[in-house]
């Protein structure tokens, strides 16, 4: 979901899952799950604890959970920000194209363009694994959409 520049994003987000009734999951960072009650509800709404500062097979779990989940005849939705936050970062962090890469999944182009005051999901890639191709049909889609902090937007690139 491009761009994430506020927490709103998330508040919009919830809404349009919850209007469109679909089962997604999200990463979100660990610390939002510390807290008792706010953890719980997290996980109740789909959310998935990220320690970003971690390596520690995120995406290998995430692919397993994935092919899974095609083996059970389920679908396995995740939501995320590419990004990674909601600061201007110098690209996006590339965990959630590797799975989709690895789990041979195609990606959902979501955005959030609160200029026109629209969401939406209308645009499926299936990747090719050259990732500067991939990030430019990103960019392709995605470049014009303005989040509610325009200048936060970071740039559809991977980040060095």
């Amino acid at each position: 979901v491009y761009p994430h520049t506020s927490n709103w994003d998330f508040v919009v987000g919830l809404l349009a899952k919850w209007a469109l009734g679909l089962q997604l999951r999200f990463w979100a960072k660990d610390s939002l799950f510390r807290v008792p009650l706010l953890g719980r509800w997290m996980r109740y709404l789909g959310g998935v604890s990220v320690d970003r500062r971690s390596s520690r097979g995120l995406v290998g779990q995430t692919v397993e959970q994935m092919r899974e989940a095609r083996a059970r005849g389920e679908r396995f939705w995740l939501a995320v920000a590419p990004e990674g936050t909601r600061s201007l970062a110098p690209g996006w962090r590339t965990g959630a194209y590797q799975v989709a890469v690895q789990a041979g999944v195609p990606v959902g182009l979501a955005f959030l363009d609160f200029r026109t005051r629209t969401v939406s999901l209308q645009r499926f890639l299936s990747l090719s694994g050259d990732t500067a191709t991939d990030f430019a049909a990103f960019a392709d889609h995605l470049a014009h959409r303005v989040g509610r902090r325009a200048e936060l937007a970071s740039p559809i690139k991977p980040r060095p």
